[in-house]
């Protein structure tokens, strides 16, 4: 979940009233929003500097709520869009009607769109912001917001990148191009120095917060660019705007351009963009249009503020929230929740809402979007809990439960670990290869932290112990989960598996501590111990796996299968993971019982 920080003060401020820390944690809880935590502005400061806390806060010390929202509520990542719903929410203030300015097409902003730009990012939306007022939050607020955009639904400006002009400082009719990079020369924001395309890539090499951006442009031979009439850059997406342009609070007029590889997903920044901000416009919520020109003779006009309707039975809101609610009270719900509902009884007696869906709430896909709108603004406190007679847990999960519990009883402690994990933890911090048929890998990583699927548990444990070789020996853990393992027989084309592993760490670790384990786990099973080659029950036999050591491993065969293995971690993979102490250590896989 995206966490937005807003200023106490001026979120009260905005909400008409101030609340105690504990009557708004409950007004979040309610809205279904989250206050994580309460900081300073100089804590952040210090934080992210490195420094010692000061013993002693100034009262003039401005207090920061970090406010944890929905990763699909795009407006809610700016005060304005909190505080627009929470008022809402509360009945303070009706749901504001969004609409363009009426001005005839010749008067329109024109956007014309040269054919090059398919070759790299080919669309573009683009709209006009008139009178805004902006003092130094609102201005703050309003570039904040266009970070949080480009971080979230923009997926770091892949798929959308945010363009904010003066428009009184460049004139129109504006063209969007791609051109080799020899060719485009001008002045960046903050710099006073003109540069060439492909020597700006160069420069911003070094540059930690735009390095980041490069790699999306850099190796194509043309790049997109942003011209007034005058051939005055805009900007260079998804990189930088330009000088000339640049937004500042004495700027009234704000020409806003969204460049993009997705146009759904540019629609929606827009009018995130537009909505939020129309507030501070003289004429409060009103946006003006720009049609944007291709050169086969298509054009559009943007922003699209229209509102999408949607037809939702009454029957299936009840069902799913699992009230049964008059049709006024779900109305005055979905109207807490900025959704126009209307009801009608159709000839069958059937009850059906007309929804409204207004362009701040691009979230509202399905109709199990409005009933779980419903749920949140009815209280999910308030919604009795029902315990169907007829619902039974599946077998595996009733045995993995079982089994978590004789482990836990036998003096283990449980551990959740991630089931992602880096490449070289999968496979080179193990001594194990990659023979290309075993482990998924994913295609796009945000991280190297999470490169691949887990084939084993046995990453994640070793990392666990790791991380706390400071705590009192022994360590000893366990965790029952899924791994992942490539399967042609699958139409996904990869199957999980249910394993279960158990490490014991401390200085007295041997290969008899953990094979006591795997005995007591066969016990319990009901599994009997038998002589090799017998398939009536479980039996162990040498194994040369290279995660553990020589001579003191083995592999775990029941009923004629191999299942598991266990034995002495190999010193080399317990130093990969920085753990200085020796360990055992089994893993099996747990469907096969069943």
């Amino acid at each position: 979940m995206p966490t937005v920080s807003v200023g106490r003060d001026r979120l009260f401020q905005a909400l008409g009233r101030t609340y105690t820390q504990e009557e708004f944690e409950d007004l979040c809880f309610k809205f279904g929003i989250e206050l994580d935590d309460v900081t300073t502005e100089k804590a952040i400061i210090r934080k992210e500097k490195h420094l010692e806390e000061e013993t002693e806060s100034s009262n003039d010390d401005e207090v920061i709520y970090k406010i944890d929202v929905p990763a699909n509520r795009y407006d809610l990542l700016c005060l304005e869009g909190l505080a627009q719903a929470l008022r809402i929410f509360n009945g303070v203030d009706p749901i504001p009607t969004y609409h363009l300015a009426s001005i005839k097409k010749e008067s329109m902003c024109k956007m014309h769109v040269q054919p090059e730009t398919s070759r790299i990012r080919k669309y573009i939306v683009c709209a006009v912001l008139r009178g805004v007022t902006f003092d130094e939050a609102r201005y703050n607020s309003f570039i904040d917001l266009q970070d949080r955009l480009h971080q979230n639904i923009c997926r770091r400006r892949t798929l959308v990148a945010i363009g904010t002009h003066d428009l009184d400082k460049i004139d129109g009719p504006f063209t969007y191009e791609a051109l080799p990079p020899t060719e485009i020369n001008f002045v960046p924001l903050k710099q006073v120095k003109n540069f060439r395309a492909d020597e700006l890539m160069e420069y911003y090499k070094s540059d930690l917060k735009l390095k980041k951006f490069l790699h999306i442009i850099e190796e194509s031979p043309v790049f997109p660019v942003i011209y007034d009439h005058n051939r005055t850059v805009l900007s260079l997406p998804p990189i930088i705007n330009g000088s000339q342009s640049a937004i500042s609070l004495k700027t009234k007029n704000v020409f806003i351009e969204c460049t993009a590889t997705d146009l759904t997903k540019a629609n929606i920044v827009l009018n995130t963009m537009v909505t939020m901000f129309s507030v501070y416009c003289e004429n409060k919520f009103e946006v003006e249009p720009v049609e944007v020109i291709y050169s086969n003779g298509t054009s559009y006009v943007c922003p699209d503020l229209a509102l999408y309707q949607m037809e939702v039975p009454l029957s299936y809101i009840s069902s799913v929230v699992g009230v049964p609610l008059p049709a006024d009270e779900v109305s005055h719900l979905l109207n807490k929740m900025q959704l126009h509902a209307k009801h009608s009884i159709l000839d069958c007696k059937e009850t059906i809402f007309t929804i409204s869906v207004p362009p701040t709430r691009s979230d509202i896909l399905h109709p199990c979007d409005v009933a779980e709108d419903v749920a949140i603004a009815y209280g999910y406190n308030e919604i009795p809990k029902i315990k169907f007679p007829s619902l039974k847990p599946q077998s595996l999960n009733e045995f993995k439960d079982l089994i978590r519990a004789e482990i836990a009883m036998i003096g283990y402690a449980e551990v959740l670990t991630w089931i992602l994990c880096s490449y070289k933890e999968n496979f080179t911090m193990l001594n194990r290869k990659d023979d290309k048929s075993t482990g998924a890998i994913i295609g796009n990583p945000r991280s190297a932290d999470f490169e691949a699927v887990r084939t084993s548990l046995m990453p994640g444990i070793l990392k666990t112990v790791g991380h706390n070789k400071d705590h009192p020996k022994p360590i000893k853990i366990f965790e029952v989960g899924d791994v992942v393992l490539l399967d042609e027989a699958k139409d996904v084309g990869a199957s999980n598996r249910l394993h279960l592993a158990a490490l014991y760490c401390g200085a007295t670790s041997g290969f008899e501590l953990i094979h006591g384990l795997v005995d007591r786990v066969m016990e319990m099973i009901g599994t009997p111990f038998v002589s090799p080659g017998d398939k009536t029950g479980y039996y162990i036999q040498s194994s040369d796996d290279p995660e553990f050591l020589p001579g003191r491993q083995a592999s775990i065969i029941n009923k004629g299968k191999q299942i598991g293995t266990f034995g002495i971690v190999h010193p080399q993979v317990l130093e990969n993971f920085d753990i200085p102490d020796p360990c055992s250590f089994v893993e099996m896989d747990v469907e096969s019982f069943l």
